[in-house]
């Protein structure tokens, strides 16, 4: 059954993402008047760590925007932007929208494909929802390309719909799925030059390394903007040794391979920018508790790098932001019969 909220709904998708709100500070955030006035990749001769760019700071940016849009939206006598989630299982975690309204559905476990697809189709028919968003991963018993699929393309605020898929190859506009959206913000947010740059992906998945990838190395001058840099894609079949070569060229590493502390400082590039992606849980040897890392040896590699997004607090709570402002963006272009 739904659960209606005015501020609040249930995302699982990206794990423990409340706790990136409300207790994760890095340790610097970017001043966009200081990144604006020196290049990312020119270096003082004497070296300095890298600077931290909290997701946290820079979503909070967009949470503004999406509140001014949102309010625009409501005053010229449009509905208010209404995000229905889609959550299948136990295990949820908690994230914010920002003046819009929204829905939330649990199913349990068992629930089946059949229901879940008829499920969907009525959201679609529902002009009064805007966004539709299906908690991933689902169980093993459902084809999650059949459920990404059914979601109206235009209401796909997670972007996994084929159709909006294809168009972000072909760099027309479309719905970017959300954490390759977050990556693209981070780095145009903080001033990161993409254009003639080498970018190094570490990752190859549908959703995440390969619209990433996608966003990087196509043309700034296109519908969809894209970053004019050129990409290369690493993966967990690429040799060690090759990896660490193509990381020594990479002016900026993006790091979405899902393996803990994978990029480390000695295969980078002085200076380089480190978009660290990945989410694994880990035992602290200490404490014995659970903690959250990244794909990248944040300590040792803010030493080297010029730029550097931690786990927690870096592209998770942009990647929610960015569902966020898919949905107004959903909102804005719904027909108004």
């Amino acid at each position: 059954m739904a659960a209606s909220t005015t501020l609040t709904v249930n995302y699982t998708r990206i794990q423990t993402l409340t706790s990136y709100f409300q207790h994760c500070r890095s340790k610097r955030w970017i001043n966009q008047k200081t990144v604006n006035r020196r290049s990312p990749f020119c270096q003082s001769l004497k070296r300095h760590a890298a600077t931290v760019v909290s997701g946290t700071g820079l979503a909070q940016q967009i949470h503004k925007e999406v509140q001014s849009d949102t309010a625009k939206l409501v005053a010229q006598g449009n509905r208010r932007p209404h995000l229905s989630v889609i959550l299948v299982g136990d295990d949820h975690a908690t994230a914010s929208l920002l003046g819009m309204s929204s829905s939330t559905i649990f199913r349990p476990s068992s629930v089946s494909q059949e229901e879940m697809l008829e499920l969907i189709d009525k959201f679609n028919r529902d002009r009064s929802i805007s966004g539709l968003l299906v908690q991933l991963p689902l169980p093993e018993h459902f084809s999650e390309r059949a459920i990404c699929n059914a979601v109206a393309p235009e209401k796909d605020v997670d972007g996994f719909h084929i159709v909006n898929i294809g168009k972000l190859c072909l760099d027309q506009r479309c719905m970017v799925p959300a954490t390759a959206a977050a990556v693209w913000e981070i780095i145009r947010r903080t001033g990161i030059e993409t254009v003639g740059k080498n970018v190094l992906v570490v990752g190859r998945s549908k959703n995440v390394g390969m619209p990433i990838a996608m966003l990087l190395h196509s043309d700034r001058n296109h519908e969809r903007p894209g970053g004019d840099a050129t990409v290369v894609m690493a993966h967990r079949c690429t040799p060690l040794p090759r990896l660490k070569e193509l990381a020594s060229l990479a002016d900026i590493v993006i790091a979405a391979a899902g393996v803990p502390h994978l990029i480390t400082a000695d295969i980078l590039k002085e200076g380089a920018a480190v978009i660290d992606v990945g989410i694994n849980r880990m035992q602290d040897p200490v404490t014995g508790k659970l903690c959250l890392v990244g794909d990248v040896d944040f300590e040792a590699v803010k030493e080297k790098a010029g730029f550097i997004s931690p786990v927690p607090g870096g592209v998770g709570p942009m990647a929610v932001a960015m569902v966020m402002k898919n949905t107004v963006t959903a909102a804005k272009n719904a027909p108004t019969y």
